[in-house]
Formats: structure tokens, C-alpha cells, sequence
């Protein structure tokens, strides 16, 4: 017998059909791979969704949109494999940096190409003084 008085008793929910005690399913995960752009053209998709598609025939990644009435537009984007940057070699700036240090003390630095050229008394330029060939 039904107790209708009971506070818990929702006549709308059927007991056979609430999932007690089941395991819910986990979204699938996948890669969906596809082989060059008429791979990527002809993957069936619904209007206003988008997906990652890898190309297997090179190092591809195809990004696939469609609009509301369907309409699909993909662009190619290239993989690279990632490479950690190369850590600095503390001796070599420190070489690099004295003989800056160095420049400025000689007033090489403006222009180190003229770095043995001789400068006019007066300090300006001639033009007829110069990288000559």
C-alpha cells in the first residue's frame, strides 16, 4: 500500500525507472583522424559545431566549422613537435657584454663597422670619408 502521507513520496517518479546503484556513461574520448582535405570536407557534421580533425597523411590539423545553415569552412594548421629552448651560455654574454663595455669606453659603439676608421679633430662627419670601394 501507497502512504501518501510520507513527505518523500513523489507520485511522478517511477522507481523502475530511476538508475539506483548503475554507473552513469563517460563521454568518449577519441582523435578523429582523417586523410588530407577531402577527408576534412567529407566529415559529416550537424550546422553550429566544430571539431579538430588530425590529417594522417602529414603533420595536419584540420579546424572544421559550420555555420547555422551548415555550411562548412576549414583551415589547415601545421604541427610541430615542441622543442625546449636552449638554456644561455652565461660565458658567452658575459664576452659579449664586456666587449660592449668595451666599445663605449673606445666611443666605438655608434657605429662598429668605423671602429678603426679615423674621426675628424672637430668630431662631425665628412662625407667624403667613408666605406670607399
Amino acid at each position: 500500500m501507497i502512504d501518501y502521507t510520507n513527505p518523500l513520496y513523489n507520485p511522478f517518479v517511477n522507481p523502475y525507472l530511476t538508475p539506483q546503484g548503475q554507473q552513469t556513461a563517460q563521454p568518449r574520448m577519441e582523435v578523429i583522424k582523417v586523410n588530407g582535405e577531402n577527408g576534412a570536407r567529407a566529415f559529416p557534421m550537424g550546422a553550429n559545431s566544430s571539431a579538430l580533425l588530425l590529417d594522417v597523411s602529414g603533420t595536419i590539423v584540420w579546424a572544421v566549422t559550420t555555420d547555422g545553415a551548415g555550411y562548412k569552412s576549414i583551415a589547415p594548421f601545421d604541427i610541430t613537435p615542441h622543442q625546449e629552448a636552449p638554456t644561455p651560455d652565461l660565458s658567452s654574454l658575459e664576452t659579449r657584454i664586456a666587449r660592449l663595455e668595451e666599445m663605449m669606453k673606445d666611443g666605438t659603439a655608434d657605429n662598429p663597422a668605423n671602429a678603426g676608421a679615423e674621426q675628424p679633430s672637430d668630431g662631425r662627419h665628412r662625407p667624403d670619408q667613408g666605406n670607399r670601394r
